[in-house]
């Protein structure tokens, strides 16, 4: 089970683990030196205090009785007061700070003079200690207790020391997760429809061996790739010239029904050669040139076409756009699907719309028997027919909507087919296009 406050990217859990430690470090430090100042402040207080307290005490032993009240006040400092008042009939405190204060007090004063620290259990009062001077007048000392003041600078510089801090840890990370990033877009980029770009081999050794590991990669892959390629595309083309041959003497036969029999196989046999090579040259789409296009016209230019040619298509809807894209590709793409769609029902329909700012959409209805849920995604792979969807009696190569599926990339879109959103029988070929082709 994933935290929801764990962060998804390696970059933000590497950063919040340091950071952490980092905040964790700075806090236990901070209180470690806080504690050992304020255990060393409160020693030098508690030496000062007694010795303020025997000077008071000497003082007041010299004034007249009389005059002592007026000179308690004087005598008071922040932390401590002190008050000519009867002792309070309580037990000694047994915290170490009274133990301390009254062996520091009863240190400064005449052996045979007794000391006393209490709790008063007074709100704003820690410690009273309890005495008598020479002459039997009691005296009481209130005292808080000490308490270590922060000055806000203080405070202010360790923040922004842990903020420099988590900034440098941030800077490091970055430049530690970079390369994977850099290596991630790498291999998304990397395709038989556009040249390999190989990466830069520097940095520490780790990120060097991974980018040459990744380059060698990368070549075989699109060697391979190409040989693919060019093994199709060289049998398509080869099975071209025995076919016209065996074409030539089919037309020598006497018997008709076996003359017709063997034209109708070999004119399957070359649709098949014709999609094969056809497929081959969709990955060499990207190497058209792009060009400034209105939509539109593209889109009712090849309705007129086929309706020219006495084929049912027409345009629906068609909003007035321009975008950057390459003509000869975008054509191919539609027409692969008109005549898809003409195929399997007969007839098919044209829609340009805006899905959203910057991305335009093109789709291609048609009303035929359309296509299962499960195989929307199935039937964009090369050589797959499926009988139950389609008829049979049809043909088909299995490559019309592969080829068209190859060419949407190539344009930086895509193709999804799906269910007619209207609700009709019939399937939808959406092909989704960018304003401008991907650098």
């Amino acid at each position: 089970m994933t935290l929801s406050w764990w962060p998804g990217s390696l970059f933000g859990r590497i950063l919040l683990v340091m950071a952490l430690g980092l905040a964790l470090a700075h806090a236990l430090t901070f209180l470690l030196a806080f504690t050992e100042r304020s255990m060393t402040m409160r020693r030098a207080m508690v030496s000062y205090f007694a010795s303020d307290v025997a000077s008071s005490v000497a003082m007041l032993e010299r004034l007249p009785a009389s005059e002592r009240a007026q000179w308690v006040d004087r005598l008071a400092r922040r932390n401590y007061r002190f008050a000519l008042a009867e002792p309070l009939d309580a037990p000694a405190d047994p915290s170490q700070l009274a133990r301390l204060v009254a062996s520091a007090v009863a240190a400064t004063l005449p052996a045979d003079r007794a000391v006393q620290v209490i709790d008063p259990r007074v709100p704003g009062t820690e410690l009273r200690l309890q005495l008598r001077l020479a002459d039997g007048t009691p005296l009481a000392v209130d005292m808080d207790e000490p308490r270590l003041q922060i000055s806000p600078w203080v405070l202010g510089a360790l923040a922004l020391q842990l903020a420099l801090l988590v900034g440098l840890c941030a800077w490091a990370v970055r430049a530690a997760t970079r390369p994977l990033r850099t290596l991630a877009d790498a291999a998304d980029a990397l395709g038989a429809d556009r040249p390999a770009v190989p990466l830069a081999e520097d940095g520490p050794r780790e990120v060097q061996r991974a980018a040459v590991a990744f380059n060698h990669m990368q070549q075989r892959i699109q060697t391979h790739l190409q040989e693919r390629m060019q093994i199709l595309a060289a049998v398509s083309h080869d099975l071209q010239t025995p076919i016209t041959r065996l074409r030539l003497r089919a037309d020598l036969l006497d018997d008709t029904t076996l003359r017709d029999k063997l034209h109708a196989d070999l004119a399957e046999m070359q649709s098949l050669v014709e999609e094969g090579i056809a497929y081959a040259r969709s990955s060499q789409a990207v190497r058209e040139p792009p060009q400034r296009v209105n939509l539109r016209a593209l889109v009712e230019s090849i309705a007129r076409d086929y309706a020219d040619a006495g084929l049912p298509v027409q345009v629906l809807q068609a909003v007035d756009v321009t975008c950057d894209t390459r003509p000869q590709a975008l054509r191919r793409l539609l027409c692969n699907l008109l005549d898809n769609a003409l195929k399997f029902a007969g007839a098919a329909e044209l829609t340009l719309e805006v899905e959203r700012p910057g991305q335009w959409l093109v789709r291609v209805l048609d009303r035929g028997p359309g296509i299962p849920q499960a195989d929307l995604a199935t039937v964009l792979q090369p050589y797959v027919r499926l009988e139950d969807s389609r008829n049979r009696g049809t043909g088909g190569t299995g490559l019309g909507l592969a080829i068209a599926s190859e060419l949407a990339k190539a344009l930086g879109g895509r193709l999804v087919l799906e269910p007619r959103a209207d609700g009709a029988q019939g399937l939808e070929a959406r092909v989704e296009l960018p304003e401008a082709l991907p650098a």
